[in-house]
């Protein structure tokens, strides 16, 4: 198996046949900005979620294989993705928040992190049948961290999207050394987009598709804070899609093989504004109108599942008698609710751009979304930014 580590500080090139649909390209593709589609708010300096300080990535993406299907041979188009709320050099949990805008999926360690209100620990996005060997090797590597510890106690968040129109998904390819390559390689930085890490097989509106990222600024009175959001994006059907309210789907048909709606998302939204559990649960809701933006209408076979973190407060959780928290008052939220949304509808769209046309199983071809015709189409409804490129 070729393994590509995709490091969460650089984009990943184009990739030769069967991954893409041509010759290799050294260019870096893209990202939504970058191609002139319009998008409200302020990103900060990354436009992603490690531009709240202390978050940190990793990506692991595995690709070999092509031809017919193998069960245990391949082909092979997965991976797994980390996100380390507070880094590597802490384990002190973050007040948390979640929310299921349709609950055909998977996100492990849910009911006592809405029991406790804490994430403690890691989160990690692979594919659906290796929510099982990346929660266990997330424990594993855990304890590694603390061997002179006498147990460890953990409840693991591990989420999923399903990638078994590319992948060998039965082939169970995703094994804990890769769970523990992406914790290990995990830093901030810029973070890899598109076929990378547990993105690696998924799909948009019938286009290929994964992992994306985006922030936004936002003032509450005085204080200024950031909200960053990461995507494994995985859903939708061609004639739902709007770029920009622009509706892309209709007006590009090529490559679609659906007939109807499919699919789900994980959203992760963090940020470094002191919110209560509570008020997370709520900023989490918000990332459900995000992905509305883009046209989903989270159908009965998506699994829309939402988690939200704080990075304020910290050493709450480990505290042993009375503690005082930080937060904002409900009535000043509005601007993190909006810059939830915001966020969240660019990383969905930097997760599209970002897709190179992809070859799997049994000849299986998903199309990446063609960059001039998504800007001619822009274009035609007046919502193109023109600018240099």
């Amino acid at each position: 198996m070729r393994l590509l580590q995709s490091l969460p500080f650089v984009a990943l090139a184009a990739l030769a046949s069967p991954f893409a649909g041509s010759a290799a390209d050294p260019a870096v593709r893209p990202r939504a900005r970058a191609l002139g589609i319009p998008f409200e708010g302020t990103p900060g300096p990354l436009d992603a979620i490690t531009d709240v300080a202390g978050v940190e990535v990793g990506q692991v993406t595995l690709i070999s294989g092509e031809g017919p299907l193998v069960v245990g041979k391949g082909p092979v188009r997965t991976g797994v993705t980390a996100i380390l709320p507070r880094g590597r050099a802490s384990d002190d949990p973050v007040f948390a928040g979640t929310f299921t805008l349709n609950g055909n999926g998977e996100m492990t360690g849910l009911a006592w992190l809405r029991e406790s209100g804490f994430l403690e620990g890691q989160l990690l996005i692979t594919n659906t049948y290796s929510v099982g060997v990346a929660r266990d090797a997330l424990i594993d590597w855990q304890a590694r961290r603390d061997p002179g510890a006498s147990e460890v106690w953990g409840l693991p968040v591990v989420a999923e999207t399903y990638d078994g129109w590319l992948n060998d998904i039965l082939g169970f390819h995703v094994k804990p050394q890769h769970v523990f390559e992406a914790l290990d390689k995990a830093r901030s930085g810029p973070v890899a987009e598109g076929s990378v890490g547990g993105g690696t097989g998924m799909i948009c509106f019938e286009w290929k598709c994964g992992i994306g990222t985006a922030s936004r600024r936002v003032k509450v009175g005085a204080a200024g804070y950031v909200v960053g959001v990461l995507v494994q994006a995985n859903f939708g059907f061609r004639p739902q899609a709007l770029v920009a309210g622009v509706p892309v789907g209709r007006e590009i048909r090529d490559g679609t093989f659906r007939t109807k709606e499919n699919g789900s998302i994980i959203i992760v939204v963090a940020t470094d504004a002191p919110l209560l559990p509570h008020q997370l649960d709520r900023v989490a809701r918000r990332a459900g109108m995000g992905l509305a933006r883009t046209g989903s209408t989270a159908g009965d076979g998506s699994g829309d599942i939402f988690l939200a973190f704080s990075t304020a407060n910290p050493g709450v959780q480990k505290a042993r008698a009375a503690v005082a928290a930080q937060f904002l008052p409900n009535d000043t939220l509005n601007p993190v609710f909006d810059a939830t949304v915001q966020a969240t509808e660019e990383a969905i769209v930097n997760a599209l751009v970002a897709g190179e046309t992809m070859t799997g199983v049994d000849g299986h071809r998903v199309l990446g979304i063609p960059h001039d015709r998504l800007r001619d189409v822009l274009r035609k409804y007046g919502r193109l930014e023109e600018r240099d490129r």
